[in-house]
């Protein structure tokens, strides 16, 4: 199906240019939003009548973004989530959750704003994008981590999904004097026997 857009669309193209898309996509997205026209030579004609309105409700909306952009950009947010010992979260981070805590920071955020592709299964640093406009994107940091202490053990650099290769060492040292003093009982009470015989 071939369409007027009414405002940029990523991968599409800008306001005014024609476009084929699939059918579904048309019917189920982009003509229910407002974003595009059929094209037939009627729809031609009302979008060069309301061009001039177009471009200044556009320009209107990204001087909003604009403004907003300038609050959110670089800011970091903390996110505490259950992790394993390796990193790996016992859920995950997602979109719903990105626009909540945006939410609750005062930003007027929807999900589909929020460009995360896949959830966010690990613990660290995760830069996500945050679509204000089709012309105007803000970046955010999420640290997410077991608790607040390693958030900012993670925001200084740490890299705490590698494992403590000292503490992995001290641990089986123990465990081995452990074993060789067991041993030592073992041969202790064999030789105690031996004598009681």
């Amino acid at each position: 199906m071939e369409v007027i857009l009414l405002e940029r669309v990523g991968r599409l193209g800008n306001m005014g240019d024609t476009v084929k898309v699939r059918d579904g996509f048309a019917r189920n997205f982009l003509l229910p939003q407002g974003k595009a026209l059929r094209a037939n030579k009627a729809n031609m004609v009302r979008f060069e009548a309301e061009k001039a309105a177009l471009i200044a409700r556009n320009d209107e909306r990204r001087a909003e973004a604009e403004k907003l952009k300038v609050s959110i950009d670089q800011r970091s947010f903390v996110v505490v989530r259950q992790a394993g010992e390796t990193g790996q979260l016992y859920g995950s981070v997602s979109a719903r959750d990105v626009m909540e805590l945006l939410s609750e920071a005062g930003f007027s955020i929807t999900r589909n704003q929020v460009d995360l592709l896949n959830p966010i299964k690990t613990i660290g640093l995760h830069n996500v994008l945050i679509q204000l406009h089709p012309e105007v994107d803000a970046g955010i940091t999420l640290n997410v981590a077991r608790s607040e202490d390693e958030a900012s053990r993670q925001a200084r650099g740490e890299d705490l999904t590698q494992r403590d290769e000292g503490f992995v060492r001290e641990v089986g040292s123990i465990l081995d004097e452990e074993d060789e003093d067991e041993g030592e009982y073992v041969e202790a009470a064999a030789s105690d026997e031996g004598e009681e015989a």
